[in-house]
């Protein structure tokens, strides 16, 4: 059994390094689905990976000097494609990185696309963390999102990964759905919290509308039910007090874990571990520029190593908005120390105004050494991380 070490540290000489795989493939579009993802024939898929390949072997000269610390196939549903793809890719991965040797290797899944068979391979090819997309165990709610799967499927999953040796599971959860309620967004939780074992991971995310969805058209049309804010809120709140509860903690804004279990990837771009991304519309952090590949998929098929963006090299001052802004998602926030061994500035000389403003607001706690949210505080994080972009005059001593 693989437990994670949220800050990816294994005392190796080599820095770390995250891969991110997207697979853009998925049965069917969610009503609330702005991915870059969309069905598509076994043919294109088998094509796809193809290319895949071709570009984390032909990108690996990059990352010579350091070592993959986590791997994270998502999308889309990757388990749409054939599961001997997916093991050609992790292969490949081993054959021209360094990975190490405890590294979480995650993969997205969705029921009514993966079974034992498909587990079984994904086992031996080395993934040890599922993500499995419940998002309601209400059937009219799973409905309404446009999911594939019933509840009862995805209970099937949820079995066959455990019996197939899974250890390590999240599962994803969506409140403030149309014509959900208190009521039963609690029944969606306590019937998750009712699973053994015990999901060893949860996220739970509030639904936002995104442009060019059919939830959009319909919002747009006045025919989206909705809960209002004070609803929503209460359904964060009674998350925070159920999970904890059953021996969860908070680590980040909307996900929960056993101890240990903090999802050692996704902790690695709170704190900006460098990354690289393949596929189509990944994105990457690398050697402080960020970059991303287009999202064309016939560019992809046709040049895979051709489709990246022209790199952003990020000042001083966007590297400290970044560090605020994704390091106050963690409930532990961020420290001074790192915050100076990495800018030769504290966090008081920077951003000295801000904090104490959101101190006094009760937003934010400050001891001279941790900076974090207070449960009011990420109740209006989006406030509150608004405040943390610099203007010029304030940052010119940080540049």
């Amino acid at each position: 059994m693989i437990k994670n070490n949220p800050d990816g540290g294994r005392g190796n000489s080599l820095p770390p390094l995250e891969l991110y795989l997207h697979i853009p493939f998925c049965i069917r579009k969610c009503n609330y689905c702005d991915f870059l993802s969309a069905p598509a024939e076994l043919s294109v898929q088998v094509r796809y990976m193809k290319a895949l390949g071709a570009e984390l072997a032909g990108r690996s000269a990059e990352a010579a000097d350091h070592e993959v610390r986590s791997v994270f196939l998502g999308g889309g549903t990757p388990s749409v494609v054939p599961a001997e793809e997916i093991r050609y890719l992790l292969d490949l991965i081993r054959e021209h990185y360094h990975v190490s040797a405890d590294a979480e290797i995650s993969m997205e899944v969705n029921p009514g696309t993966v079974d034992k068979e498909k587990l079984a391979v994904y086992r031996s090819a080395g993934i040890n963390r599922l993500s499995i997309g419940l998002q309601s165990a209400v059937e009219e709610e799973l409905r309404v999102l446009g999911r594939i799967h019933t509840f009862s499927q995805f209970l099937e999953t949820y079995e066959a990964a455990r019996e197939a040796g899974f250890t390590n599971v999240n599962v994803d959860l969506m409140s403030a759905l149309p014509g959900q309620t208190l009521a039963s967004y609690q029944r969606t939780l306590e019937t998750v919290l009712a699973l053994r074992p015990l999901p060893e991971h949860l996220s739970a995310y509030s639904l936002i509308v995104e442009e060019g969805t059919p939830f959009a058209r319909l919002q747009e049309q006045g025919c989206l039910a909705l809960p209002d804010e004070d609803e929503d809120r209460l359904m964060y709140e009674r998350t925070g007090e159920l999970l904890a509860r059953a021996g969860y903690h908070r680590y980040e804004i909307s996900n929960y874990a056993l101890p240990g279990y903090e999802c050692r990837h996704n902790t690695g771009y709170w704190i900006r571990v460098e990354y690289l991304g393949f596929g189509i519309g990944a994105a990457s952090l690398w050697q402080e520029t960020r970059f991303s590949n287009a999202p064309s998929l016939e560019a992809y098929l046709k040049s895979p190593l051709d489709v990246r963006t022209p790199p952003e090299v990020l000042t001083t001052q966007a590297q400290m908005e970044e560090t605020l802004f994704l390091g106050l998602r963690l409930s532990r926030g961020i420290t001074n120390t790192d915050f100076q061994r990495r800018f030769h500035h504290s966090l008081p000389e920077i951003y000295a105004p801000v904090i104490a403003q959101n101190v006094r607001d009760a937003l934010l706690d400050w001891d001279g050494e941790h900076l974090r949210l207070t449960l009011r505080g990420i109740d209006l994080s989006n406030y509150v991380l608004a405040q943390f972009l610099l203007s010029p005059a304030a940052s010119s001593s940080g540049q």
